[in-house]
């Protein structure tokens, strides 16, 4: 028996589009590195990631890199975010690089990194405007490229990266490419070598690869989501991406009841179970489903980019979805299933969840 709520994800497709991000970045020389943390580290769709050309994969949970080493999946092991102090022991156990921005963090890897008997490769973090991590003080960051190369025998300084897009909105363009081109060369002429990797961003910055105009010397990006969304590059950005499936991964959820009931509550207002104060339009009598999934499932149903004209997402408590279905042809009862279509946002939180079933196709 089928069990809701449920994400379907195409393992087919989710490869095909990897190895066709992954065809366009290496005609450029860029390496794709697979960012597998909004998937919350599912297997299946992780090998699709290292089967598709991602020979180094990618989380910020140092859990998720222990389970793919422990399944052998992937080549190499990068943690993303700036790791934290109390888990630097497992930082060097399960991950082979990681990002960084802090001189005392670089110093306890380096440390832990000689009492394993490993070299962990880092990549220093440059802040190009995006306000997440990096440094700012293009002297700040000498010195610790510095410190690394010549005193941190238990490192291995493998370059510099940039982050665009995930907190300060910030664009991912030619010109803040080049300024970290321009901080990797100064790095280069100090330490008298060049840098392996030269990491120009996220899935964002594949716009600069399909416009032609990314700076030479970058030759990484590390990509999520996309290949399993398809969304943003097409329906964000305006690019046209025929070439990318979007039927990757879709939400299941079992009605629960349907009824013809006002479109506005009666009574007294105040606040949802969230505590926020919303507004709702008077429309008159509609018929509308109560879905089996709510916001613990997928956080805010504002941001479910539904695009079944039929259906319209109203809100949702918990465990509850509510949708207006009047203007469907189709006559929905208990125990029916309506598909909606997710992005990056839903499909991080419904990966996480146990009780959200995953279906292969």
């Amino acid at each position: 028996m089928e069990r809701y709520p449920q994400l379907v994800i195409n393992l087919e497709h989710a490869r095909e589009n990897i190895e066709n991000i992954v065809k366009r970045c290496e005609e450029k020389g860029i390496r794709v590195t697979g960012v597998i943390k909004v998937l919350n580290g599912l297997p299946e769709v992780c090998r699709a990631y290292y089967e598709g050309g991602c020979k180094v994969l990618a989380s910020s949970r140092i859990q998720h890199l222990r389970d793919l080493r422990e399944k052998e999946i992937g080549e190499e092991f990068e943690l993303l975010r700036i790791p934290m102090m109390s888990e630097i022991p497992d930082v060097i156990r399960y991950a082979d690089i990681s990002l960084n921005s802090d001189g005392s963090v670089l110093k306890a890897l380096n440390e832990e990194a000689l009492r394993q008997g490993k070299i962990h490769k880092v990549i220093l973090m440059v802040e190009v405007g995006d306000l997440r991590e990096g440094y700012w003080d293009k002297d700040e960051l000498l010195r610790d490229a510095l410190m690394t190369e010549n005193e941190l025998k238990g490192l291995y300084l493998e370059g510099v990266g940039m982050n665009v897009g995930c907190y300060g909105s910030v664009l991912p363009t030619f010109e803040n490419m080049q300024y970290l081109v321009d901080c990797a060369e100064m790095i280069e002429d100090a330490i008298g070598r060049k840098l392996d990797v030269i990491s120009g961003g996220g899935t964002s910055s594949l716009m600069r690869i399909i416009d032609g105009d990314i700076p030479e010397r970058i030759n990484d990006l590390r990509v999520g989501g996309e290949p399993i969304v398809a969304y943003t590059l097409k329906h964000v950005y305006g690019y046209p991406m025929e070439w990318q499936h979007e039927d990757v991964i879709r939400m299941r959820a079992e009605v629960l009841e349907v009824r013809d009931k006002p479109s506005h509550p009666i009574g007294e207002l105040a606040v949802d179970a969230f505590g926020h104060k919303n507004v709702y339009e008077d429309r008159g009598i509609r018929k509308r489903a109560l879905l089996g999934i709510g916001r613990q499932d997928y956080g805010e149903p504002a941001d479910i980019p539904n695009e079944d004209p039929h259906i319209e997402i109203l809100g949702a408590s918990s465990d509850h979805t509510i949708v207006d279905i009047e203007d469907c042809d189709r006559d929905y009862k208990a125990g029916d299933i309506i598909e909606i279509r997710i992005k990056y946002a839903q499909l991080m939180y419904m990966t996480s969840r146990q009780d959200v079933y995953v279906k292969y196709i």
